[in-house]
């Protein structure tokens, strides 16, 4: 089979190549899966450099999440040969098969395609954690999300829309705001440049916002802690800056705020019961078409190149789908 194995770290993804290698063998507890679709994700390009928490030993099949078909499952898996699933690992999903444990795949929803279903896991699980597991999300709310061209904060911007919330997305490139409001007609579209404060408080009427979604850093988390309600909370969802942001304890014991963590994957190790009810609750809310994961682009697995560099260069507004054996 074709697979994207990252063979040495490197800042400049000389170190990936599409190779041909054996399919994986089938675990106890695992289920084989022809991957139809697969979309790319920050981490995965942060795994190239070796820059992410999690560090997989080198060579590895790059790729966090997938849909596609059941090849083999164990009986009782509550899988079958034929099933449409999605789901994945924190690697080798960029190929055409993965073998993946029974537990990390769900049904694909119904009405969505491979690369619907491709692009919706990690990014709105991690925005269904953030926004109402740990942060009880309510209609009339404001939530200003940060990122809101990528993948992950799309998903934020639809879902809190989805939940009755009113947002403000935030990007950091002008040319994006007509995109954004295109994929999911937030309330406004904001820089998230400099002293953005002032353009939340004037949307808000300045009582600012309830809940502030932030996978940027940096800068970006240093203002938002202004942009914060009292009793709201500031969600710290990633570094995708490049700079982990520091706070004085003072700041939001005066405000009155609450620096949540997220990490969603593992939230639902953790607490696998919430795991499924968040996965449920997510399918439910696709098949009714109250959320619609954003596609960039569809490539086949051998533009690989094209779809790294496009996320390293900020050119995406959602996300980028591989299709192996293409």
């Amino acid at each position: 089979m074709q697979a994207l194995r990252v063979e040495e770290l490197s800042q400049d993804l000389s170190g990936v190549r599409l190779v041909e290698m054996p399919e994986p063998a089938r675990a106890p507890g695992e289920a084989l899966v022809r991957v139809k679709a697969a979309s790319l994700n920050f981490p995965d390009l942060l795994m190239t450099k070796g820059e992410y928490q999690f560090k997989p030993e080198v060579p590895f099949t790059s790729g966090l999440e997938m849909a596609g078909e059941v090849i083999e499952a164990d009986p009782g898996s509550g899988f079958a040969p034929g099933d449409k699933v999605i789901g994945g690992k924190k690697t080798d999903a960029f190929a055409e098969v993965i073998s993946v444990p029974a537990r990390g795949l769900s049904p694909l929803p119904d009405g969505l395609s491979f690369a619907q279903g491709a692009a919706m896991g990690a990014a709105y699980q991690t925005a269904y954690t953030g926004l109402v597991e740990l942060c009880d999300v309510k209609p009339g709310q404001w939530v200003l999300v940060h990122g809101a061209s990528g993948g992950v904060g799309l998903a934020a911007c639809d879902l809190a829309k989805a939940c009755g919330a009113r947002v403000i997305a935030a990007t950091g490139v002008e040319a994006k705001h007509d995109a954004i409001k295109a994929a999911v007609a937030p309330d406004a579209v904001i820089a998230a440049t400099g002293r953005f404060r002032e353009a939340v408080a004037e949307i808000t009427g300045g009582n600012l916002c309830d809940i502030v979604f932030d996978p940027v850093g940096g800068d970006v988390f240093d203002e938002s802690t202004r942009c914060v309600s009292f009793a709201g909370k500031l969600v710290v969802v990633g570094f995708t800056s490049g700079r982990i942001a520091e706070i004085a304890t003072n700041i939001p014991l005066i405000k009155g705020f609450s620096v949540v963590g997220l990490r969603a994957g593992e939230y639902a190790r953790r607490f696998p019961e919430r795991g499924k009810v968040i996965n449920e609750a997510i399918a439910e809310l696709a098949a009714s078409g109250k959320i619609t994961p954003t596609i960039d682009r569809v490539l086949p697995l051998s533009k690989w190149r094209e779809g790294f560099e496009a996320m390293a260069a900020r050119e995406l507004v959602g996300k980028v789908v591989f299709e192996p054996g293409i």
